[in-house]
């Protein structure tokens, strides 16, 4: 079995966000990247598919060389071969096309790819990504088993979860609970010495389109005063809940 993991490079989520030229760029000065953790989950699943049927891993990412560093920590955790699209991504819709590209060159049999990033949380290119390859398609997959040609998913639903089988190929748009947080794997020096040695493969970008564009970003309003009601003046409250807060 092949197995394309799709990468994204996202700000840890402790990094202070800022941003330059009239808040039209996001300012990385400073900022700490990391595997999207989405992402992460289904790497760690395709890892298991590794280990115990034998299946081959590779992973991609969208993006220009500052995101070596995070495709290469997925080669050190243990993948195969990694690809790198060489552009910088803008939209979901050029992203999807990119690693379309990538995945029909590959003929794989399983693609991973988060439900969303943790970025700009856009939870569309899993979709559209099924879409361009013809593939089956199984989103806010919680759980996953192969069976030769076929898998069985989890995914979560609106008040609970349910179970699909579909034929490969097929995407998968992974997320917390498709492994526990405790099966997550950290590069030891083996791993980060091995990685030196394993391909890493810089592929032109497409002629993709784009649908889409940032224009201006913005932080959101800083938090106001607490207003602290006296216990005993319970119609304080109710006007504060009713008139200001619109609660109720």
């Amino acid at each position: 079995m092949k197995i394309l993991v799709c990468i994204s490079h996202v700000p840890d989520t402790t990094s202070k966000i800022n941003f330059t030229d009239g808040d039209t760029k996001f300012d990385t000065n400073g900022v700490q990247f990391i595997i999207n953790p989405n992402d992460e989950f289904g790497l760690t699943r395709a890892m298991w598919f590794k280990e115990k049927q034998g299946a081959t891993v590779d992973v991609v990412i969208v993006g220009e060389k500052d995101v070596e560093p995070t495709i290469r920590k997925t080669l050190a955790i243990g993948a195969d071969t990694a690809f790198r699209v060489d552009v910088a991504p803008v939209d979901g819709f050029q992203v999807a096309q990119e690693l379309a590209n990538v995945a029909k060159q590959g003929n794989y049999d399983l693609i991973i790819a988060g439900r969303e990033s943790i970025d700009y949380n856009g939870g569309m290119v899993p979709g559209m990504l099924a879409k361009l390859l013809g593939a089956n398609f199984i989103n806010t997959c919680v759980g996953l088993e192969i069976d030769g040609d076929t898998a069985t998913a989890v995914r979560e639903i609106d008040g609970g979860k349910e179970t699909l089988t579909a034929k490969l190929p097929l995407v998968v748009g992974g997320q917390k609970g498709l492994v526990e947080e405790s099966d997550l794997k950290i590069p030891n020096m083996r791993g980060i010495m091995m990685a030196r040695k394993k391909p890493l493969n810089v592929v032109e970008a497409v002629a993709s389109e784009k649908y889409s564009e940032a224009k201006k970003f913005s932080k959101p309003a800083p938090k106001g005063e607490v207003k602290l009601v006296d216990a005993d003046n319970i119609d304080e409250l109710i006007d504060l809940l009713h008139n200001e807060a619109k609660a109720i």
